[in-house]
Parts: structure tokens; sequence; C-alpha cells
């Protein structure tokens, strides 16, 4: 695909208070008399504000009633929302979201969920959507982790995406990355058998640890070679494509020296 602008999964904003570490609950957590956590989880993104312009606050207006929702713990009715049964596939940390649109425009035959806590960023691509006709994709304003756990049922996903996730390289924030065991476990709880999971980091060591969490998840295979498999046996067959828009995020990347590893595994069809 072609180089795109992109915020990445950096661009995401947050309560302040621990982060979500991915675990599924066997039990609701107790919640105040108005719906908040009482004791809220670590959460893997990063505190940040902003204000929409004029265009944009129109843009939504018009858009969001219909493309869009905030995360609720209330199971989602994919096919209603789209209109359409499509395989879904989920993108955590969609940013201003031009390669999602670009994602989706070069899938069409796929239902593309974003999922971003960052209204300004979801709002670029609210405009983008509005504006390029791109009926394919739907919004959530949230927390991935709740939407795995509470909105998305088991086996129904055909790809999970996480592209530059936040890499919190401070040892002692170690705690607040999004991919540990307990998440790779829900993603892989949640994707159909075939499924894929496909992840980017610039950022060595989380390349590192992501790639030993994931080699320990019994239900999920490595597609390509830094997963530990072979990816031109699985491109072609595979049920969503391997080929990821350069992300302007990715490219500050490239002009900085670091390299980008794309980690790509499947679930195990039993």
């Amino acid at each position: 695909m072609d180089a795109v602008n992109d915020a990445a999964n950096n661009t995401a904003e947050s309560v302040p208070g621990p982060p979500s570490t991915g675990s599924a609950r066997t039990e609701r957590e107790p919640r105040n008399k108005t719906g908040s956590r009482l004791y809220p989880r670590v959460t893997s993104f990063r505190s940040r504000r902003g204000a929409l312009t004029a265009t944009q606050q129109q843009s939504w207006a018009r858009m969001w009633p219909a493309i869009g929702r905030e995360v609720a713990d209330e199971p989602l009715d994919a096919a209603a929302w789209f209109g359409r049964e499509a395989p879904l596939v989920v993108e955590i940390g969609c940013g201003t979201g031009t390669a999602t649109a670009a994602m989706a425009q070069a899938e069409p035959h796929l239902n593309l969920i974003g999922i971003e806590v960052y209204r300004p960023g979801l709002a670029q691509l609210v405009q983008r959507i509005e504006r390029e006709q791109i009926d394919n994709i739907r919004l959530l304003r949230g927390d991935a982790v709740d939407v795995l756990e509470n909105m998305v049922a088991a086996e129904s996903l055909t790809g999970v995406r996480v592209f530059f996730p936040d890499p919190w390289p401070k040892a002692r924030h170690h705690k607040r990355r999004l991919l540990q065991p307990a998440t790779f476990a829900l993603i892989a709880n949640r994707l159909k058998p075939g499924g894929v999971l496909h992840v980017a980091t610039d950022h060595a060591d989380y390349a590192e640890h992501i790639a030993a969490v994931g080699a320990e998840e019994p239900l999920l295979k490595g597609l390509n070679e830094a997963t530990g498999g072979v990816s031109a046996d699985h491109r072609d067959s595979a049920p969503i494509g391997f080929e990821r828009p350069v992300t302007k995020f990715e490219g500050k990347a490239h002009r900085a020296g670091s390299a980008i590893t794309e980690l790509i595994w499947g679930k195990i069809e039993l």
C-alpha cells in the first residue's frame, strides 16, 4: 500500500488510574451509581485531550450516530450495525485513522471496527469516512479490552490488528503494556479458527516481549518469520491481508533509524 499519514496508536487518551491488564473478567467489576468502575484497571494508553474544530464537530454530528458508539458492557450485533454479514476485523488504537481508511478501501469485503479513545483523532477519521463515502468502517470510543471482554463474542473475529501500541519503555511501566499474556489469551478466544492477529511495533524491546508472549499462547501459531512461520506460505490464503499502509508515525520511526517488526499469528484450526 502507498504511504499514508496516521497518528497510529500513540494518540490515545485515558482517565488517570491504573492500566488495563487485558485479563478477561469472570465477574463484573463493581460499579458506582454513575456506572464507573470503583476499581479501574491499569490502562495501556496515555492521557491526551483535544477539542474538535468546527468542521469536525459538524461532521461528527452528522456521522457519529450511524457509524460510532461509546464502548459499553453489552454485546455488539455487528451484522445489524453494518447492515450486512461480512468477516469482522477489529483495529485496536486506530489513531487518526488514515491507515484504517486505506485498509478499509483496499478490503471492501471486510467489516472493520476501529477502537480509539482520542476523540479528535476519531473525528479526523469520521471526516474522511464522510468525504470518501467509506461504508465498511464503524468506530468505538473507549478501552479496547472492554470491547473484547464485553462486546465481542468468542470466535467471532476474522482479524485483530494492533499497530504501534504504546511501548511504555520504562521498566516500572511495563505492566501498562497492552500485549500481555492475558490479552493474547483474550484475543485468541475472540478469533475464529484461522483468524489472524497482526501486530507492528518500532520498539525492539517491546517486539521481543510481544514475540515471547505470543509464542506461549497455545491457540496461536506463527504465520511470518518474526513469529517462527513463513509468510509466503500463508499470505495468499490468510483471510485478511498482511500488507499495511506506512503511517506518518512509522515514517518518523524509519527516519530515526528504528526497525519495524511485524508479528503475525493465526488461530489454530482444531
